[in-house]
């Protein structure tokens, strides 16, 4: 069996429509959507339930092309990661989603027929995938809504434009910028690929909010991930925040994830990610600024409010990958708390007062090991939340191993027993050092979903274990940006003298040398800071060299998000099986599944339309993980 995993990510969710706080929760399409601009993946909708879950079946199937159109060296590069979004019939009641291309489509809800196109001609060249999780939404305020871009729709191009359209037909927004267009400060700058954009843009209250994806794993000093923001209607710059302002030796902080806004309270939360190299960081002493941290800043202006780091000195590619979620945390004494949960890589939560910063849960700095590299100064404690608990536990043992027979399970103790291993944040040394959580994750792009009535917070999560090695290597090239099956991943950090390289912990079977399972579902009470239920998420038979008729839950590597709806149901595709599945949110029993033609590496979202509730996934595959590819969108209904 061959185990091809990820080790480096560049990815986010969804957003949705971009409305108040206070009208996100009940509105007719945000709140049937799979994402938004607070982060919680939940639909109100509840015609599909426990009870009737089992009789979905396929409503209609949606090609965008993209596998007939495009080069076959161009779409083995691309993952299918775009949740759609649902537009108020005032807007023209589309299904509106974008292909890894970056070109807008929008879809008769009902039929799955397209109704227009827009085809932004982006750019292609570079080493990174390409990927588009979304678009977003905002109505300009004022009542006419005949008028042209009244609605409108923002795409980030993966070349680092930032497009406006018309919601009703797609066209650009020719007062928005030049003819519809801004070209970010970046654009044309680096290499084709160094710096791209993936996630959606953010906007609300009049302000458009971009992050970027930065190449930070292959230069000491990578490309800085500022964040820029612009007047919705005509484009004008109103802002720009720099995670690594008055740091030196270093680039990166960018922000990859999606980004979550508060309307209401005028404030905008950034999920930043580490500074470059990911592995190492003597050149950038006297502190990361900014990095590894929940930063917000006001909406209006970009003043920085507060900031709260989750990882100090990153030398583990510990990046905040997912949207931070915003919900109403029980106080207490009785009082609702605005709240922010921020997952982590390292399958942590960190719940946080979003007004100020303050954790809600006590958060203790322990300390850690230091490293042996020279020159490094590596952080003497690192911040540990003392509830929830950790989703992944970071504890492997020579007794630990695990195999299908004595002789794999002895060679599993002898590898365990060789790794640098002295806990989570071990630094990375010239001895193969443990990864787990690897860089994957833990939590990744995919984020959680939040359940109101239960308070209730539904992961996934990655469990493989991964170990990392710094060699002396002078500059050189990269040999991809993931696992192949059967190699190691090496990352040339170019202008430090060293090399990481990465693999999967495994046994010679192939297999990761951990009991199942690789890859899990969890959910947390985020009222009382503890886990409720965690099952298997995903089957390994579709991975070995001869796949078998039969499912064996022991869990995948998994990369996309779910959806939970308040009957109780909670969506999930992620896995390296092709399946979407239904599980019931209070127990984690397995309700529903079908096999898609790919695997379904995104967020999966739900609304209602004419009076049937649909649930849309996007089955495109990814990349990463060398399986099949595709460019489907699949709607299900029940009978």
């Amino acid at each position: 069996m061959n185990w091809t995993v990820v080790v480096a990510v560049s990815a986010a969710a969804l957003f949705g429509p971009t409305l108040s706080f206070a009208d996100t929760a009940s509105s007719p399409w945000t709140g049937m959507g799979g994402g938004d601009i607070i982060g919680r993946h939940h639909s109100t909708a509840t015609q599909i339930t426990p009870s009737n879950v089992a009789q979905l079946k396929p409503a209609w199937v949606f090609r965008t092309g993209d596998q007939s159109r495009e080069a076959p060296e161009l779409t083995k590069q691309t993952s299918g990661q775009a949740t759609p979004l649902l537009l108020p019939p005032e807007a023209g009641e589309h299904l509106v989603t974008c292909t890894p291309f970056s070109r807008v489509i929008a879809l008769d809800p009902g039929t799955g027929v397209q109704r227009w196109e827009f085809d932004p001609q982006a750019e292609r060249g570079g080493k990174r995938g390409y990927r588009c999780r979304g678009v977003s939404y905002w109505r300009e305020p004022g009542p006419d809504d005949t008028k042209t871009c009244h609605h409108r729709l923002y795409i980030a191009v993966h070349d680092r434009r930032l497009i406006a359209l018309d919601a009703k037909d797609g066209k650009p927004c020719a007062d928005f910028g030049e003819h519809g267009t801004i070209n970010l400060s970046d654009r044309g700058k680096y290499k084709p690929g160094e710096v791209t954009s993936s996630s959606p843009p953010a906007v609300a209250n009049g302000v458009v909010v971009v992050g970027s994806s930065v190449v930070d794993f292959e230069y000491a000093e990578a490309p800085r991930g500022v964040v820029s923001a612009f007047d919705a209607v005509t484009g004008a710059p109103r802002w720009r925040f720099d995670p690594l302002a008055g740091v030196s030796g270093t680039g990166g902080g960018n922000v990859w994830a999606p980004i979550s806004i508060d309307a209401e309270r005028d404030l905008v939360f950034l999920p930043t990610s580490s500074p470059s190299p990911d592995y190492y960081g003597v050149n950038r002493k006297g502190g990361d600024g900014d990095a590894n941290s929940v930063v917000a800043l006001q909406l209006s202006t970009g003043k920085k409010v507060w900031s709260f780091a989750v990882t100090h000195h990153d030398l583990w590619d510990y990046d905040l990958p997912a949207q931070p979620i915003l919900f109403d945390w029980p106080g207490p004494n009785g009082e609702k708390i605005p709240a922010l949960a921020q997952l982590t890589k390292q399958s942590f939560t960190f719940v946080l007062d979003r007004r100020t910063g303050k954790p809600l849960f006590d958060v203790v700095e322990k300390p850690v090991p230091a490293s042996t590299i020279p020159g490094e100064q590596s952080s003497p404690t690192q911040p540990f939340p003392t509830k929830p608990p950790q989703l992944v536990s970071s504890t492997l043992r020579p007794e630990d191993a695990w195999g299908f027979t004595f002789w794999d399970t002895g060679k599993c103790r002898d590898q365990i027993a060789a790794l640098n291993n002295q806990g989570l944040y071990t630094p990375q040394s010239l001895q193969r050092t443990l990864l787990l959580p690897g860089s994957l994750g833990g939590a990744n792009w995919g984020g959680g979903a939040w359940l109101p009535n239960q308070n209730l917070l539904i992961v996934n999560v990655n469990t493989a274990p991964f170990y990392g090695q710094l060699v002396k290597q002078q500059d050189g090239t990269a040999s991809g940006d993931h696992i192949q099956a059967g190699k190691a991943f090496t990352t040339v950090m170019q202008g430090t003298g060293y090399a990481m390289v990465q693999d999967v912990v495994k046994s010679p079977l192939g297999v990761p040398c951990i009991k199942p399972p690789w890859g899990a579902l969890a959910a947390i009470d985020l009222a009382s800071g503890t886990i409720r239920w965690q099952v298997p998420l995903g089957s390994i038979h579709e991975m070995g060299p001869v796949p078998v008729p039969f499912r064996i839950n022991w869990g995948t590597p998994n990369l996309g998000g779910g959806l939970v709806t308040d009957s109780g149901v909670f969506f999930i595709g992620a896995t390296m099986d092709r399946l979407i599945r239904a599980f019931d949110a209070n127990t984690g029993k397995e309700l529903w599944s079908y096999k898609l033609p790919a695997d379904a590496t995104a967020t999966p979202m739900s609304y209602v339309y004419k009076g049937k509730q649909y649930v849309v996934i996007n089955s495109g595959g990814h990349n990463m993980f060398s399986r099949p590819m595709g460019d489907y969108f699949y709607a299900f209904s029940l009978p």
